[in-house]
């Protein structure tokens, strides 16, 4: 069951954010009906499947990996992010990293910038899993996020 990946959250009927699904939970991704995986986590992270794309591809889901260095989470790789969300607005998609960290966290960013939403509401969702005070790389990348967009 998708719902047993770590740190899974269930964000609307068509977004999904996890930590990193073991080998064995990709078909479960498959069976909740989902189109496209976008992979936040880098191949030093925690569980890291080597040959993740291959798995998920075999699924007949679409797989796009966008490392983001967690010691060094970058604007470039927010972009790429939200362009791929742009992309498939319309289908089922499962956004994962290591722990649910990044991806809450550029999910949160994109909702903010992209879709308009209040930061407050924006944020709920990361919020149930972490905080970016205790990590202050990832509490200035985005502070730098949202005044770009301001």
């Amino acid at each position: 069951m998708m719902e047993n990946i770590y740190n899974y959250l269930k964000l609307s009927d068509s977004l999904f954010s996890s930590g990193m699904p073991t080998p064995e939970q990709i078909s479960s991704i498959a069976e909740n009906g989902v189109q496209i995986v976008i992979n936040l986590a880098t191949s030093k992270s925690e569980g890291w499947i080597p040959d993740e794309k291959e798995l998920v591809e075999a699924q007949n889901i679409a797989y796009y990996a966008i490392p983001v260095d967690w010691e060094n989470p970058i604007t470039d790789d927010l972009n790429k992010f939200s362009a791929i969300m742009d992309k498939h607005h319309r289908e089922k998609i499962l956004v994962h990293c290591q722990a649910n960290y990044r991806a809450t966290g550029f999910i949160a960013l994109y909702r903010f910038n992209r879709l308009g939403w209040s930061e407050q509401n924006a944020f709920k969702d990361l919020r149930k899993i972490w905080n970016p005070a205790e990590y202050p790389i990832w509490q200035k990348f985005i502070e730098k996020s949202l005044r770009a967009q301001s």
